[in-house]
């Protein structure tokens, strides 16, 4: 057989090979591995708009119409915790103040607890009544009494939007009541601010994780008790579920934020659009499920202790350093980071001024000979430059000792 008829036997039968399947070639291996590109996988789902993103680095996993403007119904309240928890963080309000509710908040419809006018509950429970129940009227108390009228809360509502990169986000209101044009958001940006609820404020899942709740209520007729049922089947339905919030109203459809923790990963499942309350939880737990089965996350909290690092010219010698913060690796591809490995960089030696925040070097990470990333060391101290009265001020000190 000559060399060219043996080439094209060859040919044909790999050609052969190929279309049969015989031969193992590495598409169908990566069917198992996701590929952190390709964010939208046909996952079958029903509703309009869907985001899965994991919590400690952001990342978004899987996407459907991430960015599609849509009425958000009451997970709108999740921005109003972010404020609700700022003010706290702040300083501003205390969990055990007392919070006397208007006749504008007693007069919201929807989802409600049912305060009356002049009714008092502390912030603590009206922050369940907020995430337990999606009471409307407990969202505008809280607003009226964190900045006055619910009319600027709204306005703070969209500053810290913004701040976010919310870049499709819009609220006229803070519960989400409103059926307006004007109150919108997308399924990405809902998933930004849960992130921030939920890494900011972990204290957050005190209230998300309740089941069941009573409150009291006391007005002129009275002292009764009101139970608090959670919006959010999928406390009982998924073993991993953390939170966080519910929405409906017949324009928006159903809607969920959910929130889900697992070996260590918190993972945020967002459906928007709906077109019924079982489908809103089954879609959120297929998102959550195929997350948990793909991913695998890399913490360093950071917090070993690190060398000073020299000063030329300063009034100290050295300066303190420490990390700027914790470092997250998010693997989607079956890599194991428990072989990630850390390398630390300082300058030999800094000149004052120094200042604190100033860069004085790097954590990189290695994934075998792959840097995955990096978190800068930072000073912890000023250190200002040495003057004549310094030195003159040493040598005394040296003298008399």
């Amino acid at each position: 057989m000559s060399v060219n008829r043996k080439r094209r036997v060859m040919a044909v039968w790999l050609m052969i090979t190929i279309l049969t399947g015989i031969l193992p070639f590495s598409i169908y291996a990566e069917e198992d591995t996701v590929n952190t590109n390709d964010l939208s996988l046909d996952l079958g789902l029903q509703s309009k708009a869907a985001v899965l993103m994991e919590a400690s680095t952001g990342t978004v996993i899987y996407e459907n119409n991430p960015d599609q403007v849509l009425s958000p119904a009451s997970i709108t309240k999740i921005m109003t915790l972010v404020l609700i928890f700022d003010a706290l963080e702040s300083g501003q309000i205390s969990l055990d103040e007392q919070v006397t509710t208007s006749a504008h908040a007693k007069s919201m419809g929807g989802s409600q607890v049912f305060l009356e006018e002049g009714e008092v509950q502390t912030v603590d429970t009206l922050i369940k009544c907020i995430i337990i129940a999606s009471g409307n009227d407990a969202s505008v108390a809280m607003a009226e009494y964190i900045a006055g009228s619910e009319a600027e809360f709204v306005q703070k509502m969209n500053e810290r939007a913004k701040g976010l990169g919310m870049e499709n986000t819009n609220f006229e209101d803070c519960c989400g009541l409103t059926d307006s044009d004007g109150h919108y958001t997308t399924a990405r940006d809902v998933a930004i601010m849960s992130r921030e609820l939920i890494t900011k404020y972990p204290a957050i899942f005190n209230y998300s994780t309740i089941w069941m709740e009573n409150i009291t209520h006391v007005t002129a007729k009275g002292s009764s008790e009101f139970g608090l049922a959670n919006t959010n089947k999928l406390l009982k339905q998924y073993q991993w579920t953390t939170g966080l919030k519910t929405g409906s109203t017949s324009k928006a459809k159903y809607c969920v934020s959910a929130t889900a923790r697992k070996n260590d990963i918190d993972l945020i499942a967002v459906i928007m659009a709906a077109p019924d309350y079982k489908i809103r939880f089954a879609e959120a737990r297929t998102l959550l499920e195929y997350g948990f089965s793909h991913c695998s996350v890399y913490k360093d909290l950071n917090e070993d202790k690190l060398e000073r690092v020299k000063v030329s010219l300063g009034v100290s010698e050295e300066a303190e350093v420490e990390y700027k913060g914790e470092f997250s690796y998010l693997s989607t591809t079956g890599e194991n980071v428990n072989e990630i490995t850390k390398k630390i960089s300082l300058k030999e030696e800094a000149e004052a001024p120094v200042k604190k925040g100033d860069v004085m070097g790097s954590a990189e990470y290695y994934l075998g000979e792959t840097k995955v990333g990096s978190v800068d060391i930072v000073a912890s101290e000023d250190v200002r430059k040495i003057v004549f009265f310094d030195c003159v001020k040493k040598l005394v000190n040296a003298l008399w000792i």
